[in-house]
């Protein structure tokens, strides 16, 4: 008798699954560490990176971090300690809404090559969105 086959969206070990992983793990690195930056450096600094962050108020610079901070952690987290997994759904579509606005804010100051790296940003989301919702998606422990 031979096991019954699954369809590769519901395979643990799929090339979806580890592709999905690998861009969870690659946002929530990069948002992580941004958000590291904007709390942690002095504005001065931060400045020279992003010039941007200099004309703003200091407290909304560390507002953007903390909101960095938690999208990092929310499009990873719940998947990964499989407690509410869905979550990163959410979180994932809330950082596509941040990079809409993003967008927005560079273009409005004429920073257009600001914009692919956004693109880059919403097209991960959107993935690990769909990924995580429709294809691949992730349960609760029981």
């Amino acid at each position: 008798m031979t096991a019954p086959t699954l369809p590769s969206s519901g395979m643990r070990g799929g090339a979806l699954n580890t592709g999905l992983w690998i861009a969870q793990w690659l946002f929530a690195a990069s948002f992580v560490g941004a958000a590291l930056m904007k709390l942690a450096m002095p504005i001065a600094q931060l400045a020279t990176i992003w010039p941007w962050t200099g004309e703003l108020a200091p407290t909304l610079v560390r507002l953007l971090g903390v909101i960095d901070l938690l999208g990092g952690l929310g499009v990873l987290l719940p998947s990964l300690a499989r407690i509410k997994p869905r979550l990163t759904v959410v979180a994932a579509i809330a950082s596509v809404a941040l990079q809409l606005c993003a967008m927005a804010f560079h273009a409005s100051r004429g920073e257009l090559a600001a914009l692919p790296v956004n693109v880059v940003f919403i097209a991960t989301a959107i993935f690990i969105a769909w990924g995580r919702w429709s294809r691949h998606p992730l349960y609760p422990k029981a």
